[in-house]
Protein backbone atom coordinates (compact mmCIF):
# COMPACT_ATOMS: atom_id res chain seq x y z
CA UNK A 1 0.00 0.00 0.00
CA UNK A 2 1.28 3.48 -0.87
CA UNK A 3 0.70 5.47 2.31
CA UNK A 4 2.24 8.63 0.81
CA UNK A 5 -1.14 9.66 -0.60
CA UNK A 6 -3.15 8.80 2.51
CA UNK A 7 -4.37 10.71 5.55
CA UNK A 8 -4.62 7.48 7.56
CA UNK A 9 -2.51 4.45 8.23
CA UNK A 10 -4.08 1.26 9.59
CA UNK A 11 -2.77 -0.69 12.53
CA UNK A 12 -1.76 -3.68 10.38
CA UNK A 13 0.23 -1.50 7.99
CA UNK A 14 1.93 0.27 10.89
CA UNK A 15 2.74 -3.04 12.58
CA UNK A 16 4.34 -4.29 9.35
CA UNK A 17 6.45 -1.12 9.12
CA UNK A 18 7.64 -1.47 12.69
CA UNK A 19 8.37 -5.19 12.34
CA UNK A 20 10.37 -4.45 9.18
CA UNK A 21 12.26 -1.74 11.10
CA UNK A 22 11.26 0.89 8.58
CA UNK A 23 12.00 4.27 10.09
CA UNK A 24 8.79 5.57 11.66
CA UNK A 25 8.37 8.30 14.28
CA UNK A 26 5.40 7.64 16.55
CA UNK A 27 3.73 10.55 18.35
CA UNK A 28 1.46 9.84 21.33
CA UNK A 29 -0.84 12.87 21.58
CA UNK A 30 -3.12 11.91 24.46
CA UNK A 31 -5.15 14.87 25.70
CA UNK A 32 -8.72 15.67 26.68
CA UNK A 33 -10.60 18.85 27.46
CA UNK A 34 -11.49 17.55 30.93
CA UNK A 35 -7.96 16.34 31.70
CA UNK A 36 -5.87 14.98 33.30
CA UNK A 37 -2.77 15.46 31.13
CA UNK A 38 -1.96 12.39 29.07
CA UNK A 39 1.63 11.94 30.18
CA UNK A 40 0.82 9.47 32.97
CA UNK A 41 -1.41 7.40 30.69
CA UNK A 42 1.37 7.39 28.10
CA UNK A 43 3.88 6.12 30.66
CA UNK A 44 1.48 3.35 31.70
CA UNK A 45 1.28 2.00 28.16
CA UNK A 46 2.06 3.29 24.66
CA UNK A 47 3.04 2.02 21.23
CA UNK A 48 6.67 0.81 21.38
CA UNK A 49 9.01 3.63 20.43
CA UNK A 50 6.39 6.38 20.69
CA UNK A 51 7.30 9.75 22.22
CA UNK A 52 4.80 11.76 24.22
CA UNK A 53 3.61 15.04 22.71
CA UNK A 54 2.31 17.63 25.14
CA UNK A 55 -0.58 19.31 23.34
CA UNK A 56 -0.81 22.23 25.76
CA UNK A 57 2.92 22.99 25.67
CA UNK A 58 4.09 21.84 22.23
CA UNK A 59 1.08 22.01 19.89
CA UNK A 60 -0.06 25.42 21.16
CA UNK A 61 1.33 28.58 22.69
CA UNK A 62 0.85 28.06 26.44
CA UNK A 63 -1.48 30.71 27.87
CA UNK A 64 -2.88 31.32 31.32
CA UNK A 65 -6.58 31.63 31.98
CA UNK A 66 -7.69 35.20 31.43
CA UNK A 67 -4.41 36.36 29.89
CA UNK A 68 -4.43 38.95 27.08
CA UNK A 69 -2.98 36.32 24.73
CA UNK A 70 -5.87 33.99 25.49
CA UNK A 71 -8.42 36.67 24.76
CA UNK A 72 -6.66 37.49 21.51
CA UNK A 73 -5.91 34.00 20.26
CA UNK A 74 -8.19 31.60 22.09
CA UNK A 75 -7.28 28.82 24.48
CA UNK A 76 -4.84 27.04 22.16
CA UNK A 77 -3.14 29.55 19.83
CA UNK A 78 -1.00 27.95 17.14
CA UNK A 79 2.66 27.53 18.13
CA UNK A 80 5.26 29.75 16.52
CA UNK A 81 7.05 28.19 13.54
CA UNK A 82 10.34 28.26 15.48
CA UNK A 83 8.81 26.69 18.57
CA UNK A 84 7.09 23.98 16.58
CA UNK A 85 10.22 23.08 14.63
CA UNK A 86 12.14 22.80 17.91
CA UNK A 87 9.44 20.50 19.30
CA UNK A 88 9.48 18.31 16.17
CA UNK A 89 13.23 17.95 16.52
CA UNK A 90 12.82 16.95 20.18
CA UNK A 91 10.47 14.21 18.98
CA UNK A 92 13.29 12.91 16.77
CA UNK A 93 11.87 13.81 13.36
CA UNK A 94 14.23 14.09 10.39
CA UNK A 95 13.41 15.29 6.89
CA UNK A 96 11.88 12.43 4.91
CA UNK A 97 10.68 10.43 7.91
CA UNK A 98 7.29 8.79 8.12
CA UNK A 99 5.42 10.14 11.16
CA UNK A 100 2.33 8.55 12.69
CA UNK A 101 0.26 10.38 15.30
CA UNK A 102 -2.25 8.66 17.56
CA UNK A 103 -4.22 9.14 20.77
CA UNK A 104 -6.87 7.32 22.79
CA UNK A 105 -9.76 9.45 21.48
CA UNK A 106 -10.02 8.25 17.87
CA UNK A 107 -7.76 10.98 16.57
CA UNK A 108 -9.40 14.06 18.07
CA UNK A 109 -6.14 15.24 19.67
CA UNK A 110 -3.69 13.56 17.27
CA UNK A 111 -5.30 15.42 14.37
CA UNK A 112 -3.82 18.63 15.79
CA UNK A 113 -0.29 17.24 15.34
CA UNK A 114 -1.22 15.95 11.88
CA UNK A 115 -2.55 19.37 10.84
CA UNK A 116 0.41 21.30 12.25
CA UNK A 117 2.96 19.10 10.49
CA UNK A 118 1.05 19.37 7.22
CA UNK A 119 0.83 23.13 7.71
CA UNK A 120 4.60 23.15 8.20
CA UNK A 121 5.12 21.45 4.85
CA UNK A 122 5.78 17.96 6.24
CA UNK A 123 3.85 15.57 4.00
CA UNK A 124 4.60 12.09 5.35
CA UNK A 125 2.47 12.36 8.49
CA UNK A 126 -0.53 10.12 9.11
CA UNK A 127 -3.19 9.46 11.68
CA UNK A 128 -3.36 5.94 13.10
CA UNK A 129 -6.88 4.86 12.18
CA UNK A 130 -8.66 3.80 15.36
CA UNK A 131 -5.77 5.01 17.50
CA UNK A 132 -4.63 3.30 20.65
CA UNK A 133 -7.96 1.49 21.02
CA UNK A 134 -7.57 -0.32 17.71
CA UNK A 135 -3.95 -1.21 18.50
CA UNK A 136 -4.95 -2.67 21.86
CA UNK A 137 -7.94 -4.52 20.42
CA UNK A 138 -5.64 -6.25 17.96
CA UNK A 139 -3.50 -7.51 20.83
CA UNK A 140 -0.40 -5.68 19.64
CA UNK A 141 2.28 -4.95 22.26
CA UNK A 142 2.58 -1.84 24.39
CA UNK A 143 5.61 -0.37 26.12
CA UNK A 144 5.76 1.30 29.53
CA UNK A 145 7.81 4.19 30.84
CA UNK A 146 9.02 7.29 29.03
CA UNK A 147 10.90 7.14 25.74
CA UNK A 148 13.07 10.03 24.55
CA UNK A 149 15.06 10.08 21.30
CA UNK A 150 18.76 9.72 22.03
CA UNK A 151 19.59 11.94 19.04
CA UNK A 152 17.44 15.01 18.31
CA UNK A 153 15.90 15.22 14.88
CA UNK A 154 17.07 17.58 12.16
CA UNK A 155 13.79 18.28 10.37
CA UNK A 156 13.36 21.61 8.59
CA UNK A 157 9.83 22.94 8.75
CA UNK A 158 8.04 25.76 7.01
CA UNK A 159 4.73 27.40 7.99
CA UNK A 160 1.38 28.55 6.64
CA UNK A 161 1.07 25.85 3.99
CA UNK A 162 -2.60 25.19 4.85
CA UNK A 163 -5.48 27.69 4.70
CA UNK A 164 -6.73 29.40 7.84
CA UNK A 165 -9.31 32.08 8.59
CA UNK A 166 -9.55 34.62 11.40
CA UNK A 167 -12.54 35.94 13.35
CA UNK A 168 -13.41 38.61 10.80
CA UNK A 169 -13.34 36.05 8.00
CA UNK A 170 -15.47 33.66 10.06
CA UNK A 171 -18.00 36.45 10.57
CA UNK A 172 -18.39 37.03 6.85
CA UNK A 173 -17.54 33.58 5.50
CA UNK A 174 -19.31 33.05 2.21
CA UNK A 175 -18.83 29.31 2.06
CA UNK A 176 -19.68 26.51 4.49
CA UNK A 177 -18.56 27.17 8.09
CA UNK A 178 -18.60 23.98 10.17
CA UNK A 179 -18.68 23.64 13.96
CA UNK A 180 -16.86 20.45 15.01
CA UNK A 181 -17.98 20.48 18.67
CA UNK A 182 -20.55 18.22 20.28
CA UNK A 183 -24.14 19.06 19.28
CA UNK A 184 -25.14 20.21 22.77
CA UNK A 185 -22.34 22.78 22.79
CA UNK A 186 -23.33 23.97 19.32
CA UNK A 187 -26.93 24.41 20.48
CA UNK A 188 -25.76 26.32 23.55
CA UNK A 189 -27.21 23.89 26.07
CA UNK A 190 -23.87 23.45 27.84
CA UNK A 191 -20.53 25.24 27.76
CA UNK A 192 -17.87 23.74 30.03
CA UNK A 193 -15.01 26.18 29.42
CA UNK A 194 -15.82 29.22 27.31
CA UNK A 195 -17.58 32.38 28.58
CA UNK A 196 -20.65 32.16 26.34
CA UNK A 197 -22.63 29.21 25.03
CA UNK A 198 -23.80 28.71 21.47
CA UNK A 199 -22.20 28.93 18.03
CA UNK A 200 -21.00 31.39 15.42
CA UNK A 201 -24.04 32.63 13.48
CA UNK A 202 -24.27 30.84 10.15
CA UNK A 203 -22.18 27.84 11.21
CA UNK A 204 -23.47 24.32 10.61
CA UNK A 205 -23.07 21.60 13.25
CA UNK A 206 -20.60 18.89 12.17
CA UNK A 207 -19.52 16.97 15.31
CA UNK A 208 -16.32 14.97 14.98
CA UNK A 209 -17.97 11.84 16.39
CA UNK A 210 -19.90 11.41 13.15
CA UNK A 211 -16.69 11.05 11.17
CA UNK A 212 -16.27 7.63 12.80
CA UNK A 213 -17.84 4.22 12.58
CA UNK A 214 -18.85 2.11 15.56
CA UNK A 215 -15.31 0.68 15.70
CA UNK A 216 -13.76 4.13 16.24
CA UNK A 217 -12.19 4.21 12.78
CA UNK A 218 -12.88 6.86 10.17
CA UNK A 219 -15.77 6.13 7.85
CA UNK A 220 -14.89 5.24 4.24
CA UNK A 221 -14.30 8.13 1.82
CA UNK A 222 -17.63 7.72 0.07
CA UNK A 223 -19.51 7.87 3.38
CA UNK A 224 -17.61 10.97 4.43
CA UNK A 225 -18.28 12.61 1.06
CA UNK A 226 -21.98 11.88 1.51
CA UNK A 227 -21.96 13.19 5.07
CA UNK A 228 -20.37 16.49 4.18
CA UNK A 229 -22.45 16.89 1.02
CA UNK A 230 -25.55 16.65 3.21
CA UNK A 231 -24.10 19.47 5.34
CA UNK A 232 -23.59 21.63 2.27
CA UNK A 233 -20.09 20.87 1.03
CA UNK A 234 -20.35 21.25 -2.73
CA UNK A 235 -17.66 21.34 -5.44
CA UNK A 236 -16.18 24.81 -5.59
CA UNK A 237 -17.75 25.98 -2.32
CA UNK A 238 -15.19 27.12 0.29
CA UNK A 239 -15.24 25.18 3.57
CA UNK A 240 -13.84 26.24 6.96
CA UNK A 241 -13.96 24.53 10.35
CA UNK A 242 -13.81 25.65 13.97
CA UNK A 243 -14.31 23.96 17.33
CA UNK A 244 -13.75 25.09 20.91
CA UNK A 245 -10.10 26.10 20.64
CA UNK A 246 -8.87 24.88 17.26
CA UNK A 247 -7.87 21.36 18.35
CA UNK A 248 -10.64 18.95 17.36
CA UNK A 249 -11.52 21.02 14.28
CA UNK A 250 -8.48 19.34 12.71
CA UNK A 251 -10.38 16.03 12.98
CA UNK A 252 -13.09 17.38 10.66
CA UNK A 253 -10.38 18.74 8.34
CA UNK A 254 -8.80 15.27 8.22
CA UNK A 255 -12.18 13.68 7.48
CA UNK A 256 -12.81 16.23 4.75
CA UNK A 257 -9.38 15.49 3.29
CA UNK A 258 -10.23 11.79 3.21
CA UNK A 259 -13.37 12.76 1.33
CA UNK A 260 -11.32 14.82 -1.12
CA UNK A 261 -12.42 18.22 0.21
CA UNK A 262 -10.02 21.00 1.20
CA UNK A 263 -10.96 23.03 4.28
CA UNK A 264 -9.53 25.96 6.21
CA UNK A 265 -9.05 26.07 9.98
CA UNK A 266 -10.20 28.89 12.24
CA UNK A 267 -7.44 28.54 14.88
CA UNK A 268 -8.98 30.83 17.51
CA UNK A 269 -12.31 29.04 17.19
CA UNK A 270 -15.17 29.59 19.65
CA UNK A 271 -12.82 30.22 22.58
CA UNK A 272 -11.64 33.37 20.81
CA UNK A 273 -15.01 34.31 19.33
CA UNK A 274 -16.95 34.01 22.60
CA UNK A 275 -14.48 36.24 24.48
CA UNK A 276 -15.15 39.16 22.19
CA UNK A 277 -18.38 40.90 23.35
CA UNK A 278 -18.79 42.48 19.91
CA UNK A 279 -19.26 39.05 18.30
CA UNK A 280 -22.83 37.71 18.22
CA UNK A 281 -23.58 34.15 19.36
CA UNK A 282 -26.47 32.00 18.10
CA UNK A 283 -28.17 29.15 19.96
CA UNK A 284 -30.42 26.28 18.97
CA UNK A 285 -30.40 23.78 16.12
CA UNK A 286 -30.33 26.26 13.25
CA UNK A 287 -27.25 28.07 11.89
Amino acid sequence: MEIQQQVLIGIDELKRRLDAEQRTVLLDVRWSLAGPPGREAYAAGHLPGAVFVDLEQELAVPVGSGSPEEAAGGRHPLPTPEGFEAAARRWGIDDGDVVVAYDDSAGQAAARAWWLLRDAGFENVYLLDGGLGAWRAAGFPLAEGVETPTIPGTVHLDSNRLPTIDADEAASFEGLLLDARAPERYRGEVEPVDPRAGHIPGAVSAPTSRNLGDDGRFRPPEELRRRYAELGAEPGRPVAVYCGSGVTAAHDIAALAIAGIDAALYPGSFSQWSRDPSRPVATGEEP
